[in-house]
């Protein structure tokens, strides 16, 4: 397991996979703090 504390993340989620709020909320609960996120439509 990767130790994220006091790090700072941008989480770029997709929208047919996990979207970036997702992503923010696992990565805080690791101690990391979210500079942004956000869900893009890759096509």
């Amino acid at each position: 397991m990767t130790e994220l504390s006091g790090k700072c993340i941008i989480a770029i989620g997709e929208r047919d996979g996990i979207p970036g709020p997702a992503i923010a909320a696992i990565a805080r609960s690791a101690g990391a703090r979210e500079v942004v996120s956000f869900t893009q439509c890759f096509v």
